[in-house]
């Protein structure tokens, strides 16, 4: 275990009285690692932080699973001295204030996308258990629930679920069937646009709000006053304020995709229903979003009429399906999403914004999180040039250029 954890943080890190930390010290009996994203500059997080420090207090002095648990602190603090009075409130350890590069690859792996931000994973394998940490420092404060690992879709939504009519339909209804789970806020106006059936769960103000939202809405939702229902689905799928947002399961309650809105967006007429994930996508701009998930290829074309992308497509999606079929095979989130832009204004607004030159064709890496990229300068692209390209970014022996 030690081993992993090292490769994943390093061999030191540091605590708040400026002491290294060996991580092989971590403890033997460590079986889950909580990974803290956060910033002292940002007023959730010090929200967040006194609550954790609570939690972390109560689960280290009473709790049985105490030498199982431990939490590492990943800063985006670009001044020293205040990660360091920060750092100063936390009864953990942190990873060192100059270690850039690790922390951006942290935020890249587990798909960090906002702060404060709680990521349980395996301390022996690094695969998440629980991405929404916020809430279980919210909802088991008692740490009586560890190691907190997801429960099936089916277990976690059991119970009554309302229709607008107010009639109730018990979740087993849902059994055999394709589900969406979308999670919606009436104050944001993005969610209106998104229209799917089975249960959703919606964020509210006042049980009034809800009513009045919820009754433009044909499909199930889960019942205003069950709060905690709603809490466990929002754990469940690591929902943290990031609304609209639409999951698709199988019908084994298995996720699909989390870009269930993107796809609705793109396939008003669901052709490609259920919307498996595929290799490689056009780039358009509702699914630009997705450029800032982690690190993504895009392959620029001088493609401007629909249908002239494909030869791009074709040409990038063999090692694309590989490492696809690689991760999944890990267990693992694909570290890499796979684009193809044509001649647009979605593709020139990016270009623009990452200060690409307007060649055609233009292999790259963006990696937005770090604000770097990565231009492969050939005079012709090949399905080896982009497999070595991609191979040599995996294995870190790019060297970035700043967005």
């Amino acid at each position: 275990m030690s081993e992993f954890l090292v490769d994943l943080l390093g061999e030191r890190l540091v605590n708040g009285e400026k002491a290294e930390v060996d991580v092989h010290a971590l403890g033997s009996k460590l079986s889950l690692l909580g990974l803290y994203f956060g910033c002292s500059l940002n007023g959730p997080c010090k929200q967040f932080n006194a609550s954790l420090c609570e939690f972390y207090s109560k689960f280290k002095k009473s709790s049985d699973h105490k030498d199982k648990l431990e939490i590492v602190f990943i800063s985006s603090d670009q001044d020293q001295k205040q990660w360091q009075d920060f750092l100063q409130e936390m009864q953990w350890p942190a990873l060192p204030f100059k270690d850039r590069h690790k922390k951006m690859k942290l935020w890249n792996k587990y798909k960090v996308t906002s702060i404060p931000s709680l990521v349980f994973i395996d301390a022996a394998t690094g695969k998440v258990v629980c991405r929404n940490g916020l809430l279980v420092v919210k909802d088991d404060p008692k740490g009586l629930e560890f190691p907190w690992g997801p429960k099936p879709f089916a277990e976690v939504v059991a119970g009554p679920l309302l229709r607008n009519n107010r009639q109730t339909t018990d979740s087993s209804a849902l059994e055999g069937s394709y589900v969406g789970v979308y999670f919606s806020a009436h104050w944001v106006s993005a969610c209106v646009t998104v229209k799917i059936e089975r249960p959703c769960v919606l964020c509210c103000r006042s049980e009034e709000s809800f009513t009045q939202y919820f009754s433009e809405m044909p499909w199930l939702a889960v019942p205003y006053t069950d709060e905690a229902r709603r809490s466990r689905l929002n754990r469940l799928y690591g929902i943290q304020g990031t609304y609209p947002t639409l999951i698709l399961l199988d019908t084994e309650g298995h996720m699909i995709t989390r870009q269930g809105r993107v796809e609705i967006l793109n396939d008003p007429d669901c052709r490609l229903f259920p919307w498996h994930p595929r290799p490689v996508l056009e780039l358009s701009e509702s699914n630009a979003v997705q450029l800032h998930e982690g690190p993504c290829l895009v392959l620029f074309v001088d493609a401007e009429e629909e249908g002239e992308l494909e030869p791009a497509k074709e040409l990038i999606q063999p090692i694309a399906e590989k490492i696809m079929a690689k991760y999944k095979a890990k267990e693992e989130e694909t570290p890499l999403l796979f684009f193809v832009a044509g001649e647009d204004d979605m593709s020139d607004s990016l270009r623009d914004y990452t200060n690409l030159p307007e060649a055609a064709p233009l292999l790259t890496i963006l990696d937005m999180s770090a604000r770097a990229k990565y231009v492969k300068d050939v005079e012709e692209i090949t399905p080896a040039v982009v497999e070595q390209f991609v191979n040599d970014f995996l294995a870190e022996k790019l060297k970035p250029e700043p967005i």
